[in-house]
């Protein structure tokens, strides 16, 4: 991908078949200069979402995994998109995170592309047995129900029921280059990334789980939808096998300015923070609106 960005290499050039219907465009340790190197380059904000329009192949959906920063990266894959789609832990200091990257979501929207949406949360690194995950919870639903009759790109928003557990199986997968279906099908990291696609696409549970094993589909290829993978990164790679319930409280997100979190909320306690992911430079700050802030919970510890 830094090849694509620099100009270098077409798009499709750089894309490498994964098997099972997965086509990847992979980045590796040159994409950390990327940043610097187009400080100075006149229209960088939207050198992906050009690659994307150069394509001449179809694909049914685009993802944009975003990095934990709000730099050009993030802001490339922000201006490409057409959706986002944050994975968020359920701690405290991630709500921070989320106000900042609305904040930035809002700012690319009113200057870059108007078509830009929020599509939903999602929790990872989910532990069901700890209070902080279920007040987060509760903050995070009442933010997003009293943001519904908002004007923000966030207003058609959800908090998905499906959560992702904490899974050993999750990090040890990705190190023997290996899919979490292909190397630990009945794992709880399968089911729960299974269960969150048939919720995010609205597949039926068979369809769902013929996905998840790369059938292939029969339906004709559309134009490309692309949807920016943001999200604050998870405080560590391993985790841990927790029998816990997949479901939380679900809670259509719309909203104002930012995600505001008010004093005396449940979830001003200890928790790591999760910075969202995202590929592009911030838009400058003047004509977007404010954005509230998090702040702890009175008497939170």
């Amino acid at each position: 991908i830094y090849d694509v960005l620099t100009g270098e290499t077409p798009l499709l050039d750089a894309a490498v078949e994964a098997g099972k219907g997965v086509t990847v465009v992979p980045a590796d340790i040159d994409l950390a200069g990327a940043e610097a190197e187009l400080v100075s380059v006149m229209g960088r904000e939207v050198l992906l979402r050009e690659a994307i329009e150069a394509m001449d192949r179809s694909f049914d959906y685009l993802l944009i995994d975003c990095p934990p920063s709000l730099g050009v990266l993030t802001v490339n894959a922000l201006a490409a998109a057409k959706e986002v789609l944050i994975p968020l832990q359920a701690h405290f200091l991630a709500l921070q995170g989320l106000s900042k990257l609305l904040n930035t979501v809002t700012l690319v929207r009113q200057r870059i592309n108007p078509e830009l949406s929020v599509k939903g949360v999602v929790l990872c690194m989910y532990e069901s047995t700890t209070r902080l995950a279920g007040e987060v919870v509760e903050d995070l639903s009442a933010f997003l129900a009293s943001a519904r009759s908002g004007d923000t790109p966030w207003s058609q928003a959800r908090l998905y029921k499906t959560v992702i557990r904490r899974n050993i199986k999750l990090a040890e997968s990705s190190s023997f280059g290996q899919t979490v279906f292909d190397y630990a099908p009945k794992s709880n990291g399968a089911a729960d990334y299974a269960r969150l696609a048939a919720e995010v696409f609205e597949l039926e549970p068979a369809e769902a789980a013929r996905v998840s094993k790369g059938e292939e589909h029969e339906k004709e290829a559309t134009p490309a939808r692309s949807g920016a993978l943001e999200a604050a990164p998870a405080d560590g790679n391993g985790h841990a096998d927790v029998p816990a319930s997949n479901d939380v409280p679900s809670s259509r997100t719309d909203a104002r300015p930012a995600p505001t979190i008010p004093a005396g909320s449940k979830s001003g306690r200890n928790g790591a923070d999760r910075r969202p992911e995202s590929s592009s430079r911030p838009a400058p700050a003047p004509s977007a609106p404010p954005v509230p802030s998090i702040t702890p919970a009175a008497g939170s510890s």
